[in-house]
Order: C-alpha cells, then sequence, then structure tokens
C-alpha cells in the first residue's frame, strides 16, 4: 500500500511538473511573440513586470503592436503601398513619354505632309513648265514651215514673252539641226517698233515678262 501511494504522489508530481514546464514554454514563447497568449499570461507579465517581445520595432507609421504577425502585416502593407507608388510613378513615366512620342511623332506628320506638298507644287510647276515647253516647240516647228509673212502675222497677235520663247526655241531647234533660224527673218518682217521691244527684251534675257517691264 506504502508503495502504491508513493507511486501516485511521484505521477501527480510529474504531472505538476509537465504542467509547469509546459506553461512556462507557453509563457516563453509569447514573450518572444512566437505565438499569441498574451491574454492568458498578461496578468503573470503584469506581475512579473515584463514586457511581450517582437522581432519588429514600432515606428511611427507602423506603430508596436506587441504582436508578431500584425507587425509582419503591417510591414507588408507598408512594403505594398511602397510598390503601389513606385508601380504609379513609373506609370506617370511612361503617359509623360507616350505624350512626348506622341507630340515628336505628330510633328513629323505635319513636316512630312509640308514637305508633300512642297514636292506636290515642284512637280507640278515642272510639269506645267515641260507642258509648256513641248507646245513651244511645236508652235515653232509650225511657223518654221509658213512663209515668213504668214508666220509673223500669228507672232505679232501673241504676248512679247511668248514670241520670245518661241524665237529662241527656234534657234535653239536651228542650232541642234544645223539650219539657219529664222528668228531675224521674223523680226525683219515685224512692226518696227514691235520689232525693237522684242529684241531689246531678248537682249535683257528677262526671265519672265514682268521682270523686264
Amino acid at each position: 500500500m506504502a508503495r502504491g501511494r508513493g507511486g501516485i504522489g511521484k505521477t501527480i508530481a510529474l504531472l505538476i511538473l509537465i504542467l509547469i514546464l509546459v506553461l512556462g514554454g507557453l509563457m516563453w514563447f509569447d514573450y518572444l511573440g512566437v505565438i499569441k497568449a498574451k491574454r492568458v499570461f498578461a496578468p503573470v507579465y503584469k506581475v512579473l513586470g515584463l514586457q511581450q517581445q517582437t522581432s519588429v520595432t514600432g515606428t511611427k507609421k507602423n506603430p508596436f503592436t506587441g504582436d508578431l504577425d500584425e507587425d509582419r502585416f503591417a510591414k507588408r502593407i507598408e512594403s505594398l503601398d511602397a510598390r503601389v507608388q513606385e508601380l504609379d510613378k513609373r506609370e506617370e513615366d511612361i503617359t509623360r513619354l507616350e505624350e512626348q512620342n506622341e507630340a515628336v511623332s505628330k510633328e513629323l506628320e505635319e513636316r512630312k505632309k509640308s514637305q508633300d506638298e512642297r514636292e506636290n507644287t515642284f512637280n507640278s510647276q515642272q510639269k506645267q513648265i515641260a507642258d509648256r515647253d513641248a507646245n513651244i516647240s511645236q508652235i515653232s516647228i509650225y511657223l518654221s514651215s509658213m512663209p515668213p509673212e504668214t508666220a509673223v502675222a500669228q507672232l505679232v497677235a501673241m504676248d512679247d514673252q511668248d514670241i520670245i520663247d518661241i524665237m529662241r526655241k527656234t534657234d535653239e531647234i536651228a542650232e541642234a539641226n544645223r539650219t539657219a533660224s529664222l528668228t531675224s527673218v521674223w523680226l525683219m518682217n515685224m512692226p518696227a517698233e514691235r520689232a525693237a521691244t522684242v529684241a531689246q527684251k531678248m537682249a535683257d534675257k528677262p526671265a519672265t515678262l514682268s521682270e523686264a517691264q
């Protein structure tokens, strides 16, 4: 009987010891902030004058809470906020760059449009010059095949600049064909005053009639 009572006593003592160790371990882990048991052990901490520890230092933005998980969550939120701000800044930079590229693209498009208009104008002018030159050449050939009096009658009805252009083209064709030009004959058969005016303008070589006047 004595042995049986002694064994029960040892068992109870062992259970009490185990319970003390378990409670002590829980208190220690709670003190370190590993587990959440501060509500249970808060009176004990108060009696012992202890303060629960955490692995996160409190800041003004993220004040100390005494809870490791909450502090970690707060740190994650802070990190996400910083990431969002960074992404927002990148988006602003990209938007600003796109606006700059759009402005440059628009300017280049306007320049190209202006250049195309100038080229079209130049090509149109060149075509007009080519067409006029072809017409002048054809008229020169027709007049050269006519009697001088008939050709002169056709010439005096034209503007001075047209007469000059036809005579110059006639000289050019005659030189290419190594034949005599009829321009001198035409001038001789024109009225003296008109012939003198045309001859003077040909000597001055005006580019246009307006420059000669």
